[in-house]
């Protein structure tokens, strides 16, 4: 069989290689890997931000396969059925802890970039029949995050106001969900057309944050002064301090991503004048997939697959998450 390997840091450190293909063992399903998609947790994790990480490694975190074969003492699982990996393989219910976010498929265990492969049969998840294996295969890191931003941790209800940053695939996971609970939602994007895209999503209210470099200013315009009830902060350092700024007293931001930066001065008096809540979200557990995929499979709601490579085509598809130039998720056929 056909694999991707990691044998060092960077890009460069990808190499496609052949292995025999794997068998099921005991509570294992062995999975035909028909797509995969990427994250930006996948490219940090190639660029080296954990240097203790074991190489080497299968890189990515998110696929979708059909099961072959199942492994003793395996049960609702069976072969011919399609099902997705879990990115925390051990975080099934409750809250996070150390133990229940340590196995991370492409990170400490090897991932999805491979024609098999071998998950415990407790650590994949069926999907709603309406979805495509491509769109199945956006939903365990960048849907859960989403999801979990919205609906679990944010408590986003019908009415409320909801900020979104860019038009990755958290962000456009982030509008989907939040339209399906009545919300009223502004975006940001560098890109009149992404901007456009968004608005045949649902979007209510668009800023180009190139031409308003104070687009917090035009966010409290828009909500008449009062700010937003909840932001889904995927910039990082360089946007968390206007992200602030827009937000009501006592509202919610979800700190996800760190695309502008990890680490600046925390504004604490600006928190502590807003009674913001703020909460670090990495993706979630079982119970909370499961929760997402029932309200998916109840609206036949279909994720957005913006650019679909081929298996040969990994670094290409690195290359474009880094120019920045897609809406929604990066998928990979690997059919």
């Amino acid at each position: 069989m056909k694999l991707v390997e990691l044998s060092s840091f960077g890009l460069d450190g990808l190499t496609y290689r052949e292995r025999e293909r794997p068998s099921a063992g005991p509570g294992q399903v062995l999975l035909h890997m028909r797509s995969a998609s990427l994250n930006y947790h996948d490219l940090v994790t190639i660029m080296g931000v954990n240097p203790r990480l074991p190489l080497p490694v299968i890189p990515l975190s998110d696929g979708c396969g059909e099961v072959l074969e199942v492994g003793d003492g395996v049960t609702g699982v069976a072969p011919g059925d399609l099902v997705v990996t879990r990115f925390f393989q051990d975080w099934h219910a409750g809250g996070p802890t150390r133990e229940r976010l340590a196995r991370v498929p492409g990170d400490t265990v090897d991932g999805c970039m491979t024609e098999y492969a071998v998950f415990d049969a407790t650590a994949v998840s069926h999907v709603p029949e309406h979805l495509s294996d491509l769109e199945a295969a956006t939903l365990p890191c960048a849907g859960l995050t989403a999801w979990r931003a919205i609906v679990i941790e944010g408590g986003v209800t019908a009415g409320d106001t909801v900020l979104l940053l860019g038009t990755g695939g958290v962000s456009i996971f982030a509008l989907q969900f939040a339209k399906l609970l009545g919300a009223e939602v502004i975006i940001t994007s560098s890109s009149d057309e992404k901007l456009e895209r968004a608005a045949g999503l649902g979007a209510d209210h668009l800023i180009n944050y190139r031409r308003r470099e104070d687009w917090h200013h035009e966010v409290q315009k828009l909500t008449g002064g009062r700010g937003v009830d909840h932001v889904v902060e995927v910039g990082g350092a360089g946007t968390f301090e206007k992200s602030l700024k827009c937000l009501r007293i006592g509202g919610h931001v979800s700190v996800i991503g760190v695309l502008s930066g990890h680490s600046n001065v925390v504004p604490i008096a600006r928190i502590m004048a807003a009674n913001a809540r703020v909460k670090g979200i990495t993706v979630g557990s079982e119970e909370h997939f499961d929760g997402m995929c029932r309200a998916i499979a109840l609206h036949r709601m279909r994720p957005v697959v913006g650019e679909v490579l081929g298996f040969e085509d990994l670094r290409a598809a690195f290359d474009l998450m880094q120019e920045g130039g897609h809406f929604g998720k990066i998928c990979l056929d690997l059919d």
